[in-house]
């Protein structure tokens, strides 16, 4: 696809806890791709769902091995980018923070609030400055092709939310819940954040869709979060998860209109060309073919 034009869809998909592989792909294929920021959570499966291409990536690895803090988010959307996706859906499990999302919910946020403090947050360093914007940091086209496919799949949907992500990977205090909720926050997970941030320097747009496996500790009617609860929710999200991926990319046109996300970086790099370190341009080469070349 041409950067800024119409082409092809390819999807990316990163299956969060509980969705670590897609039934029903023609052409399948697993690709070990290779990144220069270190190695991404998998090999990514690729293949087609209904005659749209879909490359797919489970963040915490097959089995579940990589804890929330350990996921190298730079060289799985390095890695996502350099297999041609267009687009990218996150799938997560989360925390409710809000009555009105009872566990089984589906929550396609657009809003983040960061609490991360030991993740790489940036493909931007060691002599190439850039400042993307993140005021609205989801693409509310791919936002909205997939709630309405997990209204069509039955799960309960809101459209709309603000999904604060924590370090982990511990769940929290209820000092901690209180607090998040008096912000306003709708959800809480692990893994949001940098991705979504990656994924916007990578001129990817990004929507997340959050499965609610539990209310967090705030809610004094409900046991502790435990683990085991958690997991008999994650199966049945799984397999709706699945159903929405299904009827999303059934849904989608057939040729894909451009993105104002797709040229995202031609005014946010900031260091004069004649200084770029050649080594970091190298790196960059995926991130943004049209300004680093094509690697």
């Amino acid at each position: 696809m041409t950067a800024g034009g119409t082409g092809e869809w390819v999807l990316g998909v990163i299956g969060g806890s509980g969705l670590y592989e897609i039934e029903g792909l023609t052409d399948r294929e697993t690709v070990a791709v290779e990144s220069p920021w270190g190695g991404p959570s998998d090999a990514l499966v690729t293949g087609r769902l209904d005659g749209v291409r879909l490359v797919f990536l489970p963040r915490h690895g097959v089995g579940h091995r990589i804890p929330p803090g350990s996921v190298n988010a730079r060289a799985n959307i390095d890695v996502l980018k350099r297999a041609g996706c267009t687009d990218l859906l996150s799938i997560s499990a989360v925390g409710s923070l809000r009555e009105e999302l009872a566990p089984g919910a589906f929550v396609v946020v657009d809003q983040f609030i960061d609490r991360t403090v030991s993740r790489p947050a940036s493909f931007f360093d060691n002599g190439v400055v850039a400042h993307v914007s993140m005021a609205d940091p989801v693409c509310p086209r791919l936002s909205g092709f997939a709630a309405a496919a997990a209204r069509e799949a039955g799960a309960p949907t809101v459209e709309g939310g603000v999904y604060v992500a924590v370090e982990g990977p511990q769940f929290s205090t209820r000092a901690e819940s209180e607090l998040y909720r008096s912000w306003g926050a709708s959800v809480i997970g692990m893994t949001a954040m940098p991705e979504a941030r990656l994924a916007r320097e990578a001129e990817l747009p990004y929507a997340s869709v959050c499965m609610v496996t539990d209310y967090d500790c705030w809610r004094a009617e409900t046991a502790h979060v435990e683990v085991a609860g958690v997991l008999a929710m994650l199966k049945s999200n799984a397999e709706t998860a699945r159903d929405l991926i299904g009827r999303l990319v059934r849904a989608l046109p057939d040729e894909r209109p451009a993105s104002a996300i797709d040229n995202g970086l031609d005014f946010a790099v900031v260091t004069d060309p004649a200084l770029w370190p050649p080594d970091q341009v190298r790196k960059l080469a995926a991130v943004c073919p049209r300004k680093f070349g094509s690697g």
